[in-house]
């Protein structure tokens, strides 16, 4: 189980990092790429943070259903569970449609929208981040 804990706070705490420094530095920084370049831009930083970020995501979305399926399983699972269903459609509902949006050209409002509805993935994977450390010290 030790392993499991491990892999799941590894995940999800890599997960909190960069979702936390996408919110404060990258996104904020879209707006200086400048409308020549953004669109290929966009295109390439979808690219490289899918290599990135699929990993992540598949393993601790694996881990926290695991985890739910031991018969141990309590709250804090369940909840991080939760999230991470909450952060997957989120993902694939919200920010994954913005970001295609963004493949034509540079446009404000939809840069707005995207780093205003990620701070909801920020905060849910910021709660995940909590609840990895405190099973892990369970563990």
């Amino acid at each position: 189980m030790s392993a499991l804990l491990a892999i799941h706070a590894f995940a999800t705490l890599s997960m909190t990092g960069l979702i936390w420094f996408v919110q404060v530095v990258h996104y904020p920084l879209f707006a200086r790429v400048g409308p020549d370049a953004f669109a290929a831009y966009e295109r390439e930083h979808q690219h490289r943070t899918t290599v990135v970020v699929a990993p992540l995501m598949l393993a601790e979305a694996i881990a926290a259903a695991v985890l739910v399926a031991q018969p141990e399983a309590g709250a804090l699972e369940w909840i991080g569970a939760a999230l991470v269903v909450f952060l997957w459609a989120s993902t694939a509902l919200v920010q994954v449609p913005l970001h295609r949006r963004l493949d034509a050209a540079f446009d404000a409002r939809t840069v707005s929208l995207l780093v205003r509805t990620n701070w909801l993935r920020t905060l849910a994977w910021t709660a995940r981040a909590i609840i990895a450390l405190v099973l892990l010290g369970r563990g």
